[in-house]
């Protein structure tokens, strides 16, 4: 079993750095049909572009600008079930998430969220984050939501290049 850099951990859960030994599960964890459809850009169609990207990531881990992108891993067996992010936006700062199709509807989403902002919220001195989501991606919308955000717009707006109905929300820390 590989030893991850950790961030923060619950009993289930913990937030990891990437590193070069998780290009397959990034790889194929972006192929799944839920991650297709709520964020395409997100879709690595071979693991050269996977580890492109991932070693791209690996690099911002030093920068002021971000994104910041970690892996969450299963404590029960290691499994790299997905990611949350931090990326910078007009207004501030944006989170993202992304669990693996196969281990969804497990509360993971929801957890490795609450996991990700009680570590942003101290370590990136955050007075509050934006949560974007499509607005028919509803299993988004409730994570969101579970962890205190508030839906400030449902409509249509610029999402990955495209005019598409999303929901903007907003989590003010203090």
């Amino acid at each position: 079993m590989n030893e991850y850099k950790t961030l923060i951990k619950n009993d289930k859960l913990q937030i990891v750095y990437m590193d070069e030994s998780m290009y397959f599960d990034v790889w194929q964890n972006s192929l799944d049909e839920d991650i297709r459809r709520f964020v395409p850009d997100e879709v690595f169609e071979t693991l050269e572009i996977a580890k492109e990207v991932v070693d791209s990531l690996i690099e911002c881990y030093d920068s002021k600008e971000g994104p910041f992108v970690f892996s969450l891993i299963r404590n029960e067996d290691k499994a790299n079930i997905g990611y949350v992010q931090l990326v910078k936006i007009n207004d501030g700062w944006e989170v993202g998430y992304h669990i693996a199709k196969k281990y969804t509807g497990n509360g993971y989403a929801t957890e490795g969220l609450r996991l990700f902002l009680s570590l942003i919220k101290d370590s990136k001195q955050l007075d509050q984050v934006y949560g974007i989501a499509l607005a028919d991606n509803l299993a988004s919308k409730r994570v969101l939501i579970k962890n205190g955000f508030e839906i400030y717009f449902e409509g249509i707006d610029m999402y990955h290049g495209e005019q598409n109905k999303i929901i903007k929300s907003i989590l003010k820390f203090r």
